[in-house]
């Protein structure tokens, strides 16, 4: 009965915790050599195959974070020191960099066909991001509601901003609310948790109470805070009550 997109979020997020978990065995000195060198054998016989992409697939590791390996274990070869992290973000992201032709099209090949991580994915998540905000922005407008927008607060120099507070708080499901935070993901309990921590409790300390919007879904058991002041749901509230109505 869910949506695909609900499916998805979940699915990535089981996969990154899954690769965070087995992140450490792929890094140690004799993987990266066994990795690199298998690499090069690959290549050797046949340039044009998905020598990475294969080879991150065969020991259950996310492409992505294969190429970087490889590719970080190229430079080091060829510049005799230890490169950078921007300088391997800005390679993965545009493999035409890359001083090896070979090399630069197996990355390429690891990066679109990862599902869960790497450059393009990052780009369609910040879209999808965007693109919710800009709806939640759509709605508000339509209520006829002031709000102060993230950005605008970045500018007045708060640091760690929801995405929306509401300029005249307003009450949902009986629950006053002074700020809305808008998640294109599905909540699940340690991303949840850990947006608890980072931030959904530092805007309850400096603005009052709030609205999280988790656009794909939430485990319902997560909405434990509602006396305390978060509120959580998984569309924009139909049931909105403002100052005005109130005083009507």
């Amino acid at each position: 009965s869910q949506s695909q997109s609900t499916l998805l979020s979940i699915f990535s997020q089981e996969y990154q915790k899954q690769i965070k978990r087995t992140h450490a065995k792929h890094h140690t000195a004799e993987a990266i050599e066994t990795y690199y060198q298998r690499y090069l054998n690959g290549v050797m016989k046949n340039a044009a195959a998905p020598v990475l992409l294969e080879l991150a697939n065969e020991v259950d590791f996310a492409p992505s974070l294969m190429a970087r390996i490889v590719l970080e274990r190229f430079l080091q070869e060829k510049e005799q020191t230890i490169p950078s992290k921007t300088f391997i973000n800005s390679m993965l992201r545009d493999p035409s960099q890359i001083p090896d032709g070979v090399l630069a099209n197996q990355v390429y090949q690891c990066t679109v066909n990862d599902c869960c991580y790497g450059p393009l994915v990052d780009c369609i998540k910040h879209a999808i991001g965007h693109e919710h905000e800009v709806l939640l922005r759509e709605m508000l407008l339509e209520k006829n509601l002031s709000f102060i927008a993230e950005d605008q607060l970045r500018a007045k120099g708060y640091d760690k901003t929801p995405d929306f507070i509401l300029e005249v708080p307003v009450a949902v499901e009986g629950h006053i609310i002074h700020w809305i935070e808008s998640k294109a993901s599905f909540g699940d309990e340690s991303s949840h948790q850990a947006y608890l921590q980072d931030q959904f409790w530092s805007y309850w300390n400096r603005f009052g109470p709030g609205l999280v919007i988790y656009w794909y879904g939430f485990i319902e058991e997560l909405d434990c805070h509602r006396e305390r002041g978060i509120l959580l749901k998984d569309c924009f509230p139909t049931d909105v009550v403002t100052l005005r109505h109130s005083m009507a």
